[in-house]
């Protein structure tokens, strides 16, 4: 081994551990073809097999052996055949368990490469270079969990199968499952909404100061939190957040909270043993648990190799490549379960409670409405095919104006997990959240081979799907580093040729999502026609980072049935205001039609261009559903008040939009909304009020010193380690931006219920009249 190879692996150990183990988690996932032994010496020791099971005779393999050196490392590389019977047994598996053979093929071969590293030469080899003393434990930890991973009688992998299998552990498994196609929410979603109503009433009486006993359920606003992405400074800052909520009575009041990666996070935890839906229990918690690197290999490899840990952590990994033959293992998988034994496993790691590995157990929270309902958010990425001439097909010719300008959005379909169902917009169907994990044809579940249903998908895996936003695009990763190549000098040109190629950039993934199940496979005719036709060539769904699309949460809190009258939005992303992902929004409500939603909101954009509403507002008419009204003067109002505000250079900590309900005969689209003041802000209880939006992004504040969310080198969302005073920081800080707006959020709320309680009013009163105009009618009126 050369002295620059061996200075390399020293560093790669030292400074990056994480990177290590993601190498070996890329072994374990087929990232590397084929069997190839890394050999430090010219002897090739006995070599044990991969322990995929009890081994069976190898009389029809035939090898086939390559072998290299370069850089005085040697690799021999063996490619195995097998003779005539292309049907039989490979080292005992069965080819329907392809899945879990390749991994833990691959698994034997990471073990190889690291036990024929001769450990103990290295560090007098590397020289300056200073060898961490965990590093030549790796084989050992390696060895022992490719041991745990065997299914050989007795062993962990048999153990958690065996479990699998059986209802005790799995109620659900004896569940027949059934897609359910259609737009409206679910039936325990509906049932909930009713419980929760009733709950809220008595809080909200609490927060806005009216009696409970004048308080009606009907009259409950809607009030959704939503958190975005941003690793695990979005996980601190949003648990601060909600936890400032939930202090002053405001958590109390919310029907939806609804996250992007590490909100999602947040979010598992809440819902566990471990957050005792307190967001205090969660802050304590992630004090004690990530101050470590969720990839620091001792760490990681001693929580998968000891019990209970072990079987805690590695369930998830047995369960999906068992029961499903044709999906695969990658790195989100790996990343997944490195989350979860940092945020899932409680300090002293020995109480760890399988419970909290399940969505559906969620529903132990929300059913009776005691908590709001959690959703979970992913994406498809879904690439335009191309034509046989290669030009690429296009869609747009048949799409609105809107949903043109909205190009962004089509390429991503969106799903959300709630503890009740996975369920996406674009193909209007979903299925339960305890069956998410199995197979399904034409609309029903299809067991194993052995007629048992694959147990319900755990949250390890879906913690990786949620926050992978390392499966970005090439050209979400080059828009990373792009402000730092614009300044090297001569690089200008390739800038330009990249920005020239972004078509094609944003179609490659050089790390490909994880997978799931595809549950519409067989229904291409009986869901929504906007459903792509390329999800029905695969038997998998490859689900990602929400974040991709837009960082912030909020398209399925729009969905019609929710209904949101307030929307409170935490933004913890990175580079918030030029990202702008609130401005966003207004191209997916204009393309599907969402009334309500205030045009317009978001940071302000440079350049603007002129209000549409300069056109002769004479021509222009508006109407009040369901009453027609000429509403001409609130026109010339919107014009002033938005222009008005086209002079606003930023946003502050606490910012409000409300929109409209009016619906313009002439217009293309109802006014932009203007940021309101705490002055105006009662505005919002009038009766065409439309979405109240009130935006909290996370901005430096000079009242908490030593913090700012762009300058501090700890809040970058690629930093794993948060010590207690890191935390602490995001904390002060998070909380000290939401006392900036408690009052305004205060007054938002009131002016919702009173709205609703007018309108509730105003109904009854028709109500009342219409019966009497019957009653006349019926018996005439004798006062005549």
């Amino acid at each position: 081994m050369s002295r620059s190879h061996r200075y390399l692996l020293a560093s790669l150990l030292q400074s990056c551990p994480w990177r290590l183990l993601l190498l070996g988690g890329s072994l374990a996932c087929g990232r590397y073809s084929s069997r190839t032994y890394l050999i430090c010496d010219s002897s090739n020791g006995k070599e044990a097999g991969p322990l995929i099971g009890q081994q069976t005779s190898r009389a029809n393999v035939r090898l086939r052996t390559e072998t290299k050196e370069i850089a005085g490392i040697r690799t021999v590389k063996e490619i195995e055949t097998t003779a005539s019977n292309a049907g039989s047994d490979l080292f005992g598996i069965h080819l329907d368990n392809r899945a879990w053979a390749s991994f833990s093929q691959k698994l034997h071969d990471a073990h190889h490469i690291l036990k024929n590293i001769k450990w103990s030469e290295l560090g007098d080899q590397i020289g300056d270079a200073v060898l961490p003393d965990w590093a030549a434990d790796l084989p050992a930890y390696l060895a022992k969990l490719q041991s745990e991973l065997s299914m050989s009688p007795g062993g962990l992998a048999e153990e958690i199968w065996s479990e699998a299998q059986d209802p005790d552990f799995n109620p659900e498994i004896t569940r027949k499952a059934e897609v359910r196609i259609g737009n409206e929410l679910c039936a325990g979603e509906r049932q909930f909404q009713k419980r929760r109503k009733i709950y809220i009433a008595k809080a909200l009486a609490r927060y806005i100061g009216v009696k409970e006993d004048e308080m009606n359920p009907e009259d409950v606003p809607t009030i959704a939190l939503c958190g975005s992405g941003g690793g695990l400074r979005a996980l601190v800052a949003g648990a601060s957040s909600f936890h400032s909520a939930q202090e002053v009575g405001l958590f109390d009041c919310v029907t939806y909270t609804a996250g992007v990666s590490g909100s999602c996070w947040l979010q598992a935890l809440y819902y566990s043993s471990l957050g005792d839906q307190n967001y205090s229990t969660v802050l304590d918690h992630l004090k004690k648990r990530i101050g470590t690197h969720i990839a620091y290999p001792p760490t990681a490899l001693g929580l998968l190799t000891t019990a209970p840990t072990n079987k805690f952590l590695l369930s998830g990994l047995v369960e999906k490549l068992k029961g499903n033959s044709g999906t695969a293992f990658g790195p989100v998988d790996v990343y997944g379960i490195l989350l979860a034994s940092r945020l899932f496993v409680p300090r002293g790691e020995l109480a760890v409670d399988d419970r909290n590995l399940k969505i559906s157990n969620q529903q132990l929270y929300v059913a009776g409405g005691a908590q709001p309902l959690p959703i979970y958010t992913a994406v498809r990425h879904e690439i335009p095919p191309e034509e046989k001439n290669g030009k690429k097909r296009s869609t747009k010719q048949s799409l609105p104006r809107e949903a043109m300008e909205a190009k962004n959005e089509a390429w991503f379909q969106w799903f959300e997990f709630t503890p009740y169902e996975l369920w996406s917009e674009e193909i209007e169907a979903g299925i339960p959240s305890w069956s998410v994990g199995r197979r399904f044809s034409k609309g029903v579940s299809v067991p194993q081979d052995n007629g048992i249903n694959s147990p319900e998908l755990r949250i390890p895996i879906l913690l990786g799907i949620w926050g992978s936003a390392f499966c970005a695009t090439l050209s979400h990763y080059y828009k990373e580093i792009q402000p730092v190549i614009k300044r090297l000098a001569g690089f200008g040109g390739i800038d330009d040729l990249l920005e020239e190629q972004d078509d094609e950039l944003v179609k490659i993934h050089p790390i490909k999502p994880a997978a799931i199940p595809n549950y519409v496979q067989g229904l291409e005719d009986q869901v929504a026609p906007t459903a792509a036709k390329s999800i029905f060539s695969s038997d998998q769904l490859q689900l990602a980072d929400a974040g991709m699309s837009n960082n912030l949460p909020i398209y399925p809190l729009l969905r019609p049935g929710r209904d949101v009258d307030v929307l409170i939005v935490f933004d913890s992303s990175a580079d918030i205001k030029k990202s702008n992902w609130l401005s966003v929004v207004d191209g997916y409500a204009k393309q599907r039609g969402i009334k309500g939603w205030p045009l317009g909101a978001g940071w302000p954009k440079e350049n603007l261009p002129e209000h549409p509403l300069t056109e002769d507002l004479d021509a222009t008419k508006a109407t009040r559903p369901p009453h027609g009204a000429d509403t001409v003067p609130n026109a010339q109002e919107d014009l002033q008040n938005t222009t008005s505000d086209r002079a606003d250079s930023d946003l502050g900590y606490c910012n409000v939009w409300v929109g409209t309900t009016l619906v313009r005969a002439n217009a293309t689209e109802p006014p932009q909304s203007k940021r309101m003041s705490p002055n105006t802000i009662l505005k919002a209880m009038e009766p065409e009020a439309g979405i109240a939006v009130v935006y909290f992004p996370l901005l430096p504040n000079p009242k908490v010193a030593g913090v700012d969310p762009e300058k501090s080198d700890f809040m970058s969302t690629w930093n794993f380690i948060y010590g207690p005073e890191d935390i602490e920081k995001v904390v002060r800080l998070a909380r000290t931006n939401f006392q900036e707006g408690e009052d305004q959020v205060k007054n938002i709320v009131r002016a919702a219920y009173e709205r609703k309680k007018a309108q509730r009013l105003e109904q009854e009163r028709r109500v009342g009249m219409g019966r009497w105009q019957l009653y006349f009618e019926e018996n005439g009126d004798h006062f005549r």
